[in-house]
């Protein structure tokens, strides 16, 4: 039983996503308890992939598709016979409890859910999204165990996919409180962050339709047309050149900065004034996490899904309208004017990793670690 694995977790890559964090950080957990771990991808590539430990094995099956990583994964179960399988997002999870059918395998399948499906396939619509969640309601019966990382997922998978919700476990995202803390140390070479210079406004994630980072810009566009400020969205997508064509119409193109991927967002969280979670949707909003840990004030839509959860429903943050700037306007507004706001950082501590990956062994190896 030594050369066999522990706990395998199963992803199409490490392109730079929330889930694909959170699962660096469980691995890296797990491997820190002296458990044989495994990092399964259909392709091993993403700006995540320099952050795993040396103690966690990546295994590459260098497939451009997640179906297609599906007989590499079949015979990785027969061979490796790892005591549980972890799979997260959807297409992901699919192909694990297809293997684990196919492999004849007694690994443990459990898949997890990382944002909200009604919201997702709604807003989505293709003939692909339909076919995927027809998948999604015969597979993910087959597995073992279901993880959804807030609430206001599991409740909404178990009226779409008909599962019971009593079979869902409700584990929210991990954070590694003192790697946010030390790396948030680091200084940022930006004239915008010198002493003096106007608050910056703070938005974290893929540029795509979900993130409505249009609301944000707007909303922004109203602020700085009150007072001083500037705008600084960290990440990169598909919408990038809508949202660079929209700053430029609201003429704040001198006030608003949009770098890219920062694999340290941290940094800029802790210098920013205010942190905006402008989404349409969110299963358990990472960004929004870190930058409680930070003690940032925080402003947050009450999209479907987990972030009026984490923050209590306005208890450590501010929550506003989806797709309302004026409303979003007026938040930002009054975090930038307010004075000494709830110490957040006792919010996240309910997130720490190490009792997070904890509650995600437990579902895992429900009989104990596995020698």
């Amino acid at each position: 039983m030594s050369a066999l694995r522990e706990v395998a977790l199963f992803l199409p890559s490490l392109d730079g996503g929330g889930a694909e964090g959170v699962f660096v950080e469980l691995a890296n957990e797990f491997a820190a308890r002296d458990l044989r771990v495994d990092l399964v991808l259909a392709f091993a590539r993403g700006p995540y992939t320099g952050d795993v430990s040396p103690r966690v094995r990546i295994i590459d099956f260098k497939s451009a598709r997640v179906l297609g990583a599906l007989p590499k994964l079949v015979r990785y179960l027969r061979l490796e016979r790892p005591a549980a399988l972890l799979s997260g997002l959807d297409h992901a999870n699919v192909v694990a409890v297809l293997a684990r059918q196919i492999a004849r395998s007694d690994t443990r399948c459990v898949i997890s859910m990382r944002a909200v499906p009604s919201a997702i396939y709604r807003l989505d619509g293709s003939g692909g999204s339909r076919m995927l969640l027809r998948f999604m309601k015969v597979a993910y019966r087959f597995a073992d165990a279901i993880i959804a990382n807030s609430s206001a997922v599991a409740l909404d998978m178990s009226k779409l996919l008909r599962i019971p919700i009593d079979d869902v476990h409700v584990i929210h995202n991990p954070l590694n409180l003192p790697r946010i803390e030390q790396q948030s140390r680091a200084p940022i070479p930006h004239e915008w962050f010198a002493n003096g210079a106007p608050p910056i406004v703070l938005g974290v994630g893929r540029l795509d339709p979900l993130k409505d980072f249009a609301t944000l810009i707007r909303a922004f566009a109203i602020v700085r047309s009150r007072r001083a400020c500037r705008l600084v969205i960290l990440g990169e997508g598909p919408e990038r050149s809508k949202l660079e064509s929209l700053v430029r119409q609201a003429g704040i193109a001198d006030d608003a900065l949009m770098p890219g991927f920062e694999p340290n967002p941290f940094a800029w969280m802790r210098q920013a004034s205010v942190f905006v979670s402008s989404s349409l949707t969110e299963g358990c909003p990472n960004a929004l996490m870190q930058a409680l840990s930070l003690g940032t004030r925080v402003v947050g839509t009450d999209c479907v899904g987990g972030t009026a959860e984490l923050l209590e429903h306005g208890r450590w943050g501010t929550i506003v309208p989806v797709g309302f700037p004026g409303a979003m306007a007026a938040a930002i507004g009054d975090s930038l004017d307010a004075g000494a706001n709830p110490d957040a950082r006792l919010r996240a501590a309910d997130f720490s990793h190490e009792r997070i990956a904890q509650r995600f062994l437990d579902v895992l190896l429900p009989e104990g670690i596995r020698a």
